[in-house]
């Protein structure tokens, strides 16, 4: 992957709701099989990065390049978009469709496949996270870890002839917000089997310590709309950077402080 083109790549990025910089000026560059964690206090704007780059939003200044690519258009005004997949922080399963149809409703857009092919495509993502048996439910009919590991599912299936790029960009938007450690190292254990299987590039959101640590090799701070720190994984944990000294021990006292985003 050396001579590849990155994965992503950003420059002068920004983007503004009214009179709010939500991001300004934000340069990024993410190698191809590189593993990052975005961190940050609430409302710093990170889940916003996410969705500039899954294609549901558009920046207001600056450009943006995945897999060598400048994005311009919103991703469902793209005729090939680059496959790039978000897992959000709720599971975001359409509740008329089955399990069988929402993991594997990338693949209906395919008409050379058969419904069986689809169909032996999702049980196998599906037995990936742990899952038997379920593709006829629908979604209110599982518990919400069992629909957060059907998102996970979703994530991991592939079509060679719907991409040009055979490694995808997996986005992760806060994935364990709200659980319990042993709910969060069984999603932090998916995250890395995910990310293994598709051979891709990560991107994860996450306020949550031991999933940043786990799922990532490299860190960037985000703060006011503005990156204040990157380093490796190693760095983070033993840096005295004052913001990211601030966030990792949870003080009140620092440069991060609630009057900004």
């Amino acid at each position: 992957m050396k001579n590849s083109k990155p994965a992503v790549e950003t420059n002068n990025l920004s983007i503004s709701w009214g009179e709010l910089n939500v991001l300004n000026k934000i340069n990024l560059k993410l190698k191809e099989g590189e593993k990052l964690a975005i961190v940050g206090p609430s409302g710093s704007g990170k889940s916003t990065i996410l969705k500039i780059l899954a294609g549901l939003i558009l920046p207001t200044e600056g450009e943006l390049s995945i897999f060598g690519e400048k994005q311009t258009y919103l991703r469902l005004d793209q005729n090939n978009p680059p496959d790039v997949r978000l897992v959000f922080q709720n599971p975001a399963l359409l509740g008329s469709l089955t399990i069988e149809e929402n993991v594997g409703f990338i693949l209906q857009r395919n008409k050379k496949l058969s419904k069986k092919f689809i169909k032996e495509i999702v049980r196998e993502c599906l037995e990936e996270v742990g899952l038997f048996n379920i593709e006829k439910k629908l979604p209110n009919e599982l518990s919400g870890g069992m629909q957060k590991r059907v998102s996970f599912a979703r994530a991991l299936i592939t079509e060679k002839n719907l991409y040009k790029n055979n490694h995808p960009l997996l986005l992760f938007d806060e994935p364990t917000a709200g659980l319990d450690p042993i709910a969060s190292s069984r999603i932090e254990d998916l995250i890395n089997k995910t990310n293994n299987k598709v051979k891709g590039s990560s991107i994860v959101v996450s306020h949550v310590l031991s999933t940043i640590e786990r799922t990532s090799d490299k860190v960037i701070m985000l703060y006011g709309g503005k990156f204040r720190w990157a380093g490796s994984i190693d760095e983070f944990k033993r840096s005295n950077d004052p913001y990211v000294f601030q966030f990792r021990n949870g003080k009140l006292d620092g440069p991060m402080q609630p009057k900004e985003i």
